[in-house]
C-alpha cells in the first residue's frame, strides 16, 4: 500500500521527558529515510495532565518504579547517553519560551537548542527549569545569550507555552513524546518502530 502523504511529522515532546528526550535522538533520522521533515513543538505536560489526569511518572506507585529501570535500560539499548537527573521532573517553561523565540528567527538553530537543553538535562544533569541555565546553554552555542534572556521576560514569549500546549492538545495529544503524521497519532518513544513502517508504506 502506498503511503499517504508527503508532509513533516509532527513531534511533541516535553523537556523534562526521559521519552521525549531519547525520540528527539532518533526522530530526525526516522522520518529522513522516507523523505519526510520533522516538526518539533514543545509542550508543558503538567498543562496537558490538568486535561488527562495524568501524573508524572516518579508520583505514580510501581510504575514510577519500573520507569526508572526501563529508562537506563532505553538508554543502553539505543546507546544514547543518559544520567538520571538528581531533580526529576522540572518545569519545561523556559526551555519551551527559548526554543519558540529562537524557531521564530531559526528552525534548525531552535533544534539545535532542544537537543543541546535536553543533554544538559538528561546528561548534564543540570537544571533547565532555570532561565538563567537555559541561557547559558544558547550562549554555549553561540547563540545570543543576553537577547534570549530578555525575551524569556517578554509576557508574548512568555505566553506561548501554553499556546502552543493548547493547540497540541486540541489535536489529542495528552503525552511525550506523541507524533502525528498524515493524520495518524502515535504515542510513546516505542511507537517509532511502527511510525517507521508508516512513513515507508501507509497505513496498516
Amino acid at each position: 500500500m502506498p503511503a499517504t502523504g508527503t508532509g513533516p511529522v509532527d513531534f511533541y515532546f516535553d523537556f523534562s521527558s526521559p521519552y521525549g528526550y531519547f525520540a528527539a535522538h532518533r526522530i530526525e533520522a526516522v522520518a529522513a529515510a522516507h523523505g519526510r521533515k520533522v516538526d518539533w513543538h514543545p509542550i508543558l505536560l503538567g498543562l496537558v495532565f490538568e486535561v488527562s489526569g495524568g501524573r508524572p511518572l516518579p508520583s505514580i506507585p510501581m510504575k514510577g518504579d519500573y520507569a526508572r529501570v526501563d529508562v537506563a535500560r532505553t538508554a543502553r539499548f539505543h546507546g544514547i547517553a543518559w544520567r538520571q537527573p538528581a531533580k526529576f521532573p522540572v518545569s519545561g517553561q523556559a526551555a519551551c519560551r527559548a526554543f519558540y523565540w529562537l524557531a521564530a528567527r531559526d528552525v534548525e538553530c531552535a533544534r539545535r537548542l532542544a537537543r543541546a537543553l535536553f543533554d544538559a538535562y538528561f546528561v548534564e544533569g543540570r537544571d533547565i527549569s532555570s532561565p538563567q541555565v537555559v541561557v547559558d546553554v544558547a550562549a554555549g552555542m553561540g547563540l545570543p545569550g543576553a537577547a534570549l534572556a530578555e525575551a524569556l521576560s517578554d509576557p508574548a514569549v512568555k505566553e506561548r507555552p501554553r499556546t502552543e500546549t493548547e493547540l497540541a492538545i486540541a489535536r489529542g495529544v495528552f503525552g511525550s513524546p506523541y507524533f502525528i503524521v498524515d493524520g495518524e497519532p502515535f504515542w510513546g518513544h516505542d511507537r517509532l518502530d511502527q511510525l517507521d513502517r508508516w512513513l515507508a508504506s501507509g497505513p496498516f
